[in-house]
């Protein structure tokens, strides 16, 4: 038996005027009026020491795709986290490629590798979800994966992780592209 009684004045006592806390929105992800999904993957913070103190930049990595096999990874530097969110989001735009998926999940396992990061991709069956951590997930979420095992190796360097999954993406071939080589 608990001797516990909540205190007197509702379920906020202490917490301020906020209100009760709901589920965490995380505004980084959205979907634009063009219909493509847009993540920020990673923002970084530089700082650059001069005569008065520091000088601090930001640099952000971006991936956006429509879900359904196109996807595009960008990179973008200024001295405003909004300014380098904007570039990183046009490049990812401008350099936007297909990736070959078999309904939801990839054809075959594949293993891409990017100066010290490492991942392994391989297919999974519906229900299985999206096993995937950060960067790995942000760039299959984009390309519209929904069925995936996933393992990162090597570095964790977000840069070096997403680049080694779109490393990985694009060695992916469906069976009619081998029948074509074959032909």
């Amino acid at each position: 038996m608990s001797n516990f009684n909540p205190p007197a004045g509702g379920n906020n006592e202490g917490r301020g005027n906020r209100g009760p806390r709901g589920p965490r929105r995380d505004n980084r992800d959205q979907q634009d009026d063009s219909g493509l999904f847009e993540k920020v993957v990673f923002i970084n913070r530089c700082a650059k020491v001069v005569k008065g103190g520091r000088r601090f930049s930001f640099a952000a990595i971006a991936v956006v795709g429509d879900r359904a096999g196109k996807i595009g990874v960008g990179y973008g530097r200024a001295n405003e986290v909004p300014d380098a969110i904007k570039k990183s989001t046009e490049g990812a735009r401008k350099h936007m490629f297909a990736v070959k998926i078999k309904g939801d999940t990839i054809p075959h396992e594949v293993f891409g590798a990017y100066d010290g990061g490492k991942v392994l991709l391989k297919p999974a069956v519906p229900g299985t979800g999206l096993i995937a951590g950060g960067a790995v997930r942000a760039v299959l979420e984009a390309a519209g994966v929904k069925n995936v095992l996933t393992k990162s190796m090597g570095s964790s360097n977000h840069i070096a992780v997403v680049n080694a999954t779109v490393a990985a993406l694009l060695q992916l071939k469906t069976a009619e592209d081998y029948a074509a080589l074959r032909a």
